[in-house]
Parts: C-alpha cells; structure tokens; sequence
C-alpha cells in the first residue's frame, strides 16, 4: 500500500493518462446506463397491442401507443406510422433510415470505451516503460542496491496493472452495452416486419390522414 501511495505521489504525470482513461469510462457508463434504463420497455406487449391495432387499420390508435410507449422504441414506432399512412416512395428504405438514426443515439459514446479497451493496456506499458528508464537511470547516478531495484521495479508494475484494470473494465462495458444496443435494433427490426406485413394493398384512414396533413 505504502509502494502505491509513493508510485502516485512520483508518477502522477506517467499516470495521469490512465487516469483519465478511468474517468472517462466511468462517465460514458454512467450517462450510458441511464439512458437505456430510462428507454426500457416492453416491447413484447407493445407489438402485440400495436398489431391488433394495425390489423383494425386504425393508424391513429397505433400512434397514440406509440406516443403513450414513449422512449426510443416509440419515437421509431411513431415514424414508422407516419411513413406507413404516407404511402410515398419505399416504406422500407425510408424506415431504415429512422432506425439507424436511433441506432446513432443508443452507441453514442460506446466509441470512447472501445478506444480506452484498446489504448489504456499501452499507456500502462508506456509508464512502467518510462518508470524503469528513471529507475535505471537514478542507480546509475548514485550506485543503488537490490532493495532500490525491486522498489523501482514494483513502482513501474504498478502503470501496467492500472493500464490492464481500466482496459478490462471498458472492454466488458463495451460488450455489455453493445449487447443492449444490438437487442434495440433487433426490436427496430421487429417494427420494420410488422409494418411491411401491412404496408401492401390497405387502405389508409381518411381521417387519419387529414390529421397527419395538418400537422395534428
């Protein structure tokens, strides 16, 4: 414990990028965990009733689940309705594109935990690196003994375990939220077929229609 306080102490600077790698990772965890918690739903029972409605061919009940849904999955529910009652132009591509937009929001900042996985093991290995050269270099100068070598050693090792223990944790934090963001896409895709099931020869609500012109 007394070899850690010291290493922080004298090598901040070599430490300090680690540092920041850690804080980094916490915060893109932090932001990211609330924000899929705060766009969980359910989704199963959201398209079971979002079905039911569709095969009424009542697009204005389907909206009104989708706005009472809220969160992402209902943001593309919504503008899959709307492309739905449009009609205009491929219903598919135009919903791909709303989907991949929503994809863009859920892997926000997954990037920046993907870039310290890959990075933070490096820096680590650049201080013990940087800690062993001015061990060496400060033995030559005054002549040191075994004892100040195993301490120099021990300091440096400490950069490589920092580096390998924040790498470790983004790694596992990548993959973790990067499973959450595949299993949104996969409820996008379960969208996309429903409204494809019913985008062929139907008929759209008149009423509705005249809402959506109108902006209401």
């Amino acid at each position: 414990m007394d070899l850690l306080w010291i290493t922080v102490k004298q090598d901040w600077a070599i430490l300090l990028p680690i540092i920041i790698c850690s804080i980094a990772t916490v915060a893109v965890s932090i932001e990211r965990w609330y924000f899929y918690n705060r766009n969980k739903r359910d989704v199963v029972q959201f398209i079971h009733r979002l079905q039911r409605e569709l095969q009424r061919n009542s697009l204005e009940n389907a909206q009104m689940l989708s706005t009472q849904l809220g969160g992402i999955i209902g943001e593309v529910a919504e503008e899959g309705i709307r492309l739905l009652a449009d009609k205009k132009g491929d219903f598919a591509r135009s919903f791909d594109i709303t989907a991949n937009l929503a994809s863009r929001k859920l892997e926000k900042g997954l990037a920046i935990l993907g870039t310290v996985g890959g990075v933070a093991p490096f820096l680590g290995l650049f201080g013990t690196v940087v800690r062993i050269l001015i061990t060496f270099g400060d033995l030559a100068k005054q002549g040191g003994q075994s004892t100040q070598v195993a301490y120099g050693i021990g300091s440096a090792l400490i950069a490589t375990a920092a580096g390998l223990g924040v790498a470790i944790v983004a790694v596992v934090l990548y993959n973790y939220f990067n499973t959450i963001v595949r299993r949104y896409e996969d409820d996008f895709q379960l969208l996309k077929l429903l409204f494809l099931s019913f985008s062929d020869d139907r008929q759209v609500d008149p009423a509705y229609l005249s809402k959506m012109e109108r902006g209401v």
